[in-house]
């Protein structure tokens, strides 16, 4: 969609952003692929998938009288079929710092009722335009822009509740409650988003798509890690190292999606590609090609998994899942 010109205080902002986000070509170089370890982690995330499902379904139950509407439409988008990869990400960071899962699944929910906030959103005609996701309609296109708008704003709240109702840890609670705010809100996903957008009338800018990949994408990455780890109690140095995991992870996670906007197929991502350039959307691709995008992904990739050494083979699963967001065409 046309944008109108930003104003020049706007610029400015955009401007400080960008010189913030540290230049990808900083970290170490490696152009080769990533290993991954000998673990069938798409068969992996199908099955946690599955299990996660019929708990999200159970916890999205209104506690109290809800419209109909509202609820059917935060159902259509919730519960619609995903990799869920965030909520994978706080279960597992829970069970690698001596959690169980039970502790793991309100606040693995809670992070995809925030993942789906944004994606009602960022389809919307004034901002993304799209009319399909995951397959099927689009939000606003199934329920129409008011309620889509509603039910998003419901799936930006109702995490905040989750973790008050089902976190028995009041202590803990409040840390995932801010871990969630912090990366979700205007210095995080939100604000990531409006430079997402504001970011279509300038040029093609390294570093300002690395910021909107920091705030848009990687801090929910960094915040699910980090938020599995609060559950299980962990020490502040162990929530930092995987928050330093999740945050790698996201990066590599967003470039991977601006590459696959470029090279994938609306059959296979079950929705259009191509719009970001149509957009002038600010990518990694559009600035430095598809070839040095992957080198980028890849040395994020081994930045994250080098916080997993010490848990040796116990984290396999995570170094699969840190090849699969760059290899993945879905």
């Amino acid at each position: 969609m046309p944008r109108k010109n930003l104003a020049a205080a706007d610029n400015a902002n955009l401007d400080r952003a960008a010189r913030e986000f540290p230049h990808p070509g900083s970290a170490p170089s490696d152009p080769r692929t990533p290993s991954a370890p000998n673990v069938d982690i798409a068969g992996r995330l199908r099955l946690f998938a599955e299990a996660f499902d019929s708990q999200l379904r159970r916890l999205l139950a209104p506690v109290g009288d809800a419209p109909a509407s509202l609820v059917e439409a935060v159902n259509y988008t919730a519960l619609a079929p995903g990799k869920r990869i965030r909520p994978y990400l706080v279960v597992r960071s829970c069970e690698l710092c001596g959690g169980s899962r039970d502790r793991a699944w309100a606040p693995g929910a809670a992070i995809e009722c925030i993942h789906a906030f944004s994606l009602i959103h960022d389809d919307l005609p004034a901002m993304d335009d799209d009319d399909m996701r995951r397959g099927r309609p689009t939000c606003h296109k199934k329920f129409g822009e008011a309620i889509a708008i509603l039910s998003g704003d419901a799936l930006a709240i109702l995490p905040f509740e989750l973790l008050g109702r089902h976190v028995p840890d009041s202590g803990r609670a409040a840390r995932m409650m801010l871990e969630l705010a912090s990366s979700a809100g205007w210095t995080g996903m939100i604000g990531g988003q409006a430079v997402d957008v504001q970011g279509q009338s300038l040029p093609p800018s390294v570093e300002l798509a690395g910021y909107i990949h920091e705030r848009k994408t990687a801090s929910l990455f960094a915040a699910a890690c980090r938020i599995g780890a609060i559950a299980a109690g962990a020490a502040d140095a162990m929530v930092e190292r995987f928050g330093r995991f999740g945050r790698h992870l996201g990066r590599a996670f967003q470039i991977a999606d601006d590459v696959l906007d470029i090279e994938g197929s609306s059959a296979s991502l079950g929705k259009p590609v191509g719009k970001d350039a149509d957009a002038n959307k600010q990518s990694l691709p559009r600035c430095v090609g598809v070839a040095e995008s992957r080198r980028l992904a890849v040395q994020e990739i081994r930045l994250a998994t080098a916080e997993l050494g010490e848990f040796g083979s116990a984290a396999d699963d995570l170094r699969a899942l840190s090849d699969f967001v760059v290899v993945r065409n879905y």
